[in-house]
């Protein structure tokens, strides 16, 4: 049983699917739990239940009652992928104060006091898998992304610190750090030629975008008994960008 955040489209939405696919029933973390219809049916039409939860990670009250009403609904939490978070774009010397603190509140909080809420469950269980979404941006530098760039190193960080304090209680903590990935979040910034040049020429290795799918297959990989003994690592999934 998994619990995707930020399930709606991209990669939470190729995750949530992936799983599904792999056996798991999945409650969906959505902002706006309206829009999460088609993903439900989607997931129901493969033989698995479907949970819709407004789960907006920026607030505490959200997060704590999303992870109460999936156990409540499901007996259980075996996985949790923290998968929501935004990046505004901006040049440090015009990051403005408000954004700082929604990007560190999603990103960084977020992904915390999910873990926890998680946590709790698991722990009480004896067992779990948590896996937390990194980036490539976490390893290298990206220009006009400090603030972004910055919380996802932290991710990296604290995967460890939660695996090396939770691993007595049966639970691997890991994260995945993919490059850029054809999804809607990228979809503006890749559309300038530019850009979209720059980073098929940084993707060193093999200079193409990356798929949903490609980093799907590495958190249910993390997820299942395969990756039984794997824990506090995080998992460049960057087509060779940080090798160079």
């Amino acid at each position: 049983m998994a619990l995707v955040t930020g399930a709606a489209r991209g990669l939470g939405r190729a995750i949530s699917l992936a799983l599904a696919h792999a056996g798991a029933d999945v409650a969906l973390g959505f902002r706006d739990v309206s829009l999460g219809g088609e993903l439900v049916r989607e997931i129901e039409g493969l033989g698995r239940r479907a949970l819709p939860l407004q789960m907006d990670i920026s607030s505490m009250e959200q997060i704590f009652s999303a992870v109460d009403e999936t156990v409540t609904r499901f007996g259980k939490l075996d996985i949790l992928v923290n998968n929501a978070g935004i990046a505004p774009e901006n040049l440090a010397e015009n990051v403005r104060e408000q954004d700082f603190d929604a990007t560190l509140a999603v990103n960084l909080k977020g992904t915390f006091f999910v873990s926890q809420a998680a946590g709790r469950v698991m722990i009480r269980q004896k067992h779990g898998r948590i896996i937390n979404m990194s980036s490539q941006a976490g390893f290298a530098a990206l220009p006009g992304e400090s603030v972004y760039c910055m919380t996802k190193a932290a991710i990296a960080h604290l995967t460890k610190c939660l695996a090396v304090e939770w691993g007595r209680h049966g639970i691997t903590v890991n994260a995945v750090a993919p490059t850029f990935i054809r999804t809607p979040g990228t979809e503006e910034y890749l559309s300038v030629p530019q850009n979209r040049a720059d980073v098929l020429e940084r993707i060193a290795a093999l200079h193409r975008i990356g798929e949903p799918m490609e980093v799907a297959g590495a958190v249910v990989f993390l997820a299942s008994p395969a990756a039984s003994l794997i824990t506090g690592e995080t998992i460049l999934i960057d087509g060779g960008w940080t090798a160079r």
